[in-house]
């Protein structure tokens, strides 16, 4: 994507907690065509040492929304709080990305689709899974057709975190819990990779001694041609399993490992803004192989040949410049808001499944 040549994109961002200092503000002051201006955060002394005095901070949202020069807002607050200010950001003209998840519900992120779509204004989520490099290696050997016909695929998001603590994510509050907040990921993903399934079945548990917010999840989506899609998340998961697994009629695919960008950004690592996140670079690079085993053709017997797959870069950069592009109508939005609302809709039926215990179908309408 080459380098805009457009007035930078005045942005504001919402929240400095562990989103939005994280993610947003680096890839956002490092990404060609935006430019980061104003902060809404009760942390003005976090925001000043992080961003330097080149940014305001606004004491709060309404105030950063008030301002008549900042064309983007950016929400990176807590869950409960993403819909409400997605609507006021929205009704003060401004185009908005959210981070994901999208809303607390279906029905809030309905709303907030069909607000954006009577402005006509922009209105994304960022599911940045999309652009790990597992998740793009994944995509490109699916397309590849090597496998044969997929079977059975696994997304894995496990962690070992015995301890429980004292913060929204892990608390009883609207938007806590692990089928919230790493729910969107999978889910994404594997509509992304296979499209919506005809099923539903999900298993949501609390299971580290103390926990009050559900920190386990096991999921299956069934598929009309019999694909299976197993997403399972654990907080407590010593021997975490494999990111992804594929099996197919010619073959299979494993990759252990979570992608590198995150750690990158919590190091203080940030992307060279010169560098073009659609070619291969030291950004986003993964040195963790996957395990590729193919069926030879001809040979006698069920003979596989195994080999390890390079892991494609991650590019994270390339959702901000994407956004960029799109406000300037020389891209279509990375991440349209109406594929964020079909996460909303199966992150609702796991709930109403997990809590029914049983297999439920799948309306996408």
């Amino acid at each position: 994507m080459p380098t805009p040549t457009w007035p930078p994109v005045r942005t504001g961002l919402i929240g400095f907690g562990y989103a939005g200092r994280t993610f947003h503000a680096p890839l956002l002051r490092t990404t060609p065509g935006l430019a980061l201006v104003a902060v809404a955060s009760s942390q003005a002394a976090a925001v000043q040492a992080a961003l330097g005095p080149q940014v305001a901070v606004e004491p709060d949202a309404a105030a950063l929304l008030r301002r008549d020069d900042i064309e983007l807002v950016v929400i990176a607050t807590p869950n409960d709080s993403h819909h409400p200010l997605a609507l006021a950001a929205l009704r003060a003209g401004k185009s908005v990305v959210v981070d994901k998840p999208f809303a607390l519900s279906a029905h809030q992120a309905d709303e907030l689709v069909r607000e954006a779509e009577q402005r006509g204004q922009l209105l994304s989520v960022f599911h940045n899974r999309r652009w790990d490099g597992d998740f793009l290696t994944v995509r490109q050997l699916l397309a590849s057709g090597q496998l044969g016909r997929i079977v059975h695929a696994e997304l894995h998001f496990d962690r070992f975190r015995a301890q429980v603590r004292e913060r929204w994510r892990e608390s009883t509050a609207a938007g806590g819990g692990l089928w919230i907040d790493l729910g969107p990921h999978l889910i994404d993903q594997a509509l992304q990779l296979f499209g919506p399934p005809e099923t539903l079945y999900a298993d949501i548990a609390a299971v580290r001694d103390g926990a009050v917010a559900d920190d386990w999840f096991h999921a299956q989506l069934r598929y009309v041609d019999g694909l299976r899609v197993t997403l399972h998340a654990s907080a407590l998961a010593a021997h975490a399993g494999a990111r992804f697994v594929l099996h197919g009629t010619h073959g299979g695919y494993r990759k252990w490992g979570l992608d590198t960008q995150e750690d990158r950004l919590k190091a203080g690592q940030l992307p060279d803004p010169a560098a073009d996140p659609d070619r291969d670079d030291d950004w986003g690079a993964d040195p963790q192989r996957g395990a590729l085993a193919l069926w030879r053709t001809g040979a006698p017997g069920d003979a596989l040949e195994d080999r390890l797959l390079p892991t494609l870069n991650g590019r994270y950069p390339a959702y901000y410049r994407a956004i960029c592009a799109a406000l300037r109508g020389q891209a279509p939005n990375p991440v349209p808001p109406r594929e964020a609302l079909a996460v909303m809709r199966l992150l609702d039926l796991g709930r109403r499944s997990a809590a029914e215990r049983r297999e439920l179908p799948v309306d996408m309408e």
